[in-house]
């Protein structure tokens, strides 16, 4: 595990942007794992930039998303796929017919779960998988629980992250309660993880998810197992990491 340290959240955006466009070039037919939320707005926006330059080609790369909301159309302006579209997709050359997101709109849990599995490994696997941490220390919408979910699979939202979620919402009622997430095992099968953190409010979570016991309980810990793990935190995440 390698723990990158910037200064601030747009060195750390940069960062983590170089670390995508490597793995671009070096193989630009690469299967990338993306997120969303706020963590990652800034590295997208820096590989548009790159894009813009002349400097980084999407048009053989695949992406394939960690998440979707159960019960949220592509086209509503909460959706994940609504997200990856406008901070990203519809401003580089990435064929959208190659850019994966869980289907938030099929009725049936085990179907949805069952069609996304069978899309990674048609895929052949995630070259590099973008992660954020939850306040929790969810990763995708891996909750803590008792055991760890191998495959993609439907999961019931903690209280603290449909509360985190809310602000992004017009009324808490409208907040899903409900999320399509691959599991920790499809996390794990990825060749190399990256790992964004930013803010003070990360600081404790990041130090117990990379330096406490591994647990499921807090799902980023099993990330200490994996041979391929960056983690870039701005100043504030990375706070508590030297005491």
């Amino acid at each position: 595990m390698r723990i990158i340290k910037a200064d601030h959240y747009d060195q750390m955006s940069r960062i983590a942007a170089n670390h995508i466009a490597a793995q671009i070039i070096l193989k630009p037919d690469s299967v990338l794992g993306l997120a969303t939320g706020s963590s990652p707005i800034g590295a997208y926006q820096h590989l548009i930039s790159m894009y813009q330059a002349g400097d980084l080609d999407f048009s053989n790369v695949t992406s394939i998303n960690l998440d979707e909301y159960k019960g949220l159309s592509p086209k509503d302006d909460q959706s994940y796929r609504y997200f990856m579209n406008t901070h990203l997709f519809d401003h580089i050359n990435i064929n959208k017919a190659k850019t994966y997101v869980p289907d938030g709109l099929e009725a049936d849990p085990q179907k949805a779960c069952k069609d996304y599995d069978k899309i990674i490994e048609n895929c052949g696997g995630i070259d590099l998988q973008l992660l954020g941490l939850g306040n929790n220390g969810h990763i995708g919408f891996n909750e803590p629980a008792d055991a760890y979910a191998k495959g993609v699979h439907c999961v019931d939202l903690t209280q603290s992250t449909i509360e985190a979620n809310s602000r992004f919402f017009d009324s808490f009622d409208k907040v899903p309660k409900q999320a399509y997430t691959m599991g920790i095992g499809s996390i794990m099968q990825a060749k190399k993880i990256l790992v964004i953190v930013s803010g003070g409010a990360k600081a404790g979570i990041l130090k117990e998810a990379f330096f406490g016991p591994i647990t499921p309980k807090v799902p980023a810990s099993v990330l200490q197992l994996h041979n391929d793990v960056t983690v870039i935190a701005d100043q504030e995440a990375a706070a508590l990491l030297d005491q």
